[in-house]
């Protein structure tokens, strides 16, 4: 699992992407990542902007087994993400924070007042729009 991790910070997208799905596939049926979770919290803290929307899925894809609270302990560093100035990343975590709004129903407030208040400004006009139907999506 450790080199699967590892495989998260791969030069190679496609490599990098492959094992993002497997592990997201495995978090879908068991909570085998779980002891893993400062590894992947670990992954936000990286330069590259494609390896903390790694990190920031699969923590999401945790949230059905954080009986720890890890991701309540850890929102404020989690939540970051949505302030990366790519567009597109946004969007990837936007995407994928309903498993923690579903899962741990007392982050609501926080989360929802961190997507409230993005700064949509600094996008291109287009992908404005896309964020904000992605927001009105989640708080629906």
């Amino acid at each position: 699992m450790k080199e699967r991790i590892e495989n998260l910070y791969n030069e190679d997208n496609n490599i990098a992407y492959k094992t993002l799905l497997e592990l997201e596939a495995i978090t879908a049926e068991s909570n085998e990542l779980y002891s893993y979770f400062e590894d992947l919290l670990e992954l936000l803290n990286s330069e590259k902007t494609f390896v903390r929307v790694r990190g920031f899925r699969l923590i999401c894809s945790l949230a059905k087994w954080d009986n720890e609270n890890k991701i309540n302990k850890n929102i404020d560093i989690i939540l970051r993400e949505f302030d990366d100035d790519k567009g597109t990343s946004v969007r990837q975590c936007l995407e994928k924070i309903n498993l923690i709004l579903m899962h741990k129903i007392e982050l609501t407030e926080v989360v929802e007042i961190k997507i409230k208040n993005l700064d949509l400004s600094k996008y291109k006009g287009s992908m404005q729009s896309l964020i904000k139907q992605d927001i009105d999506c989640i708080l629906k």
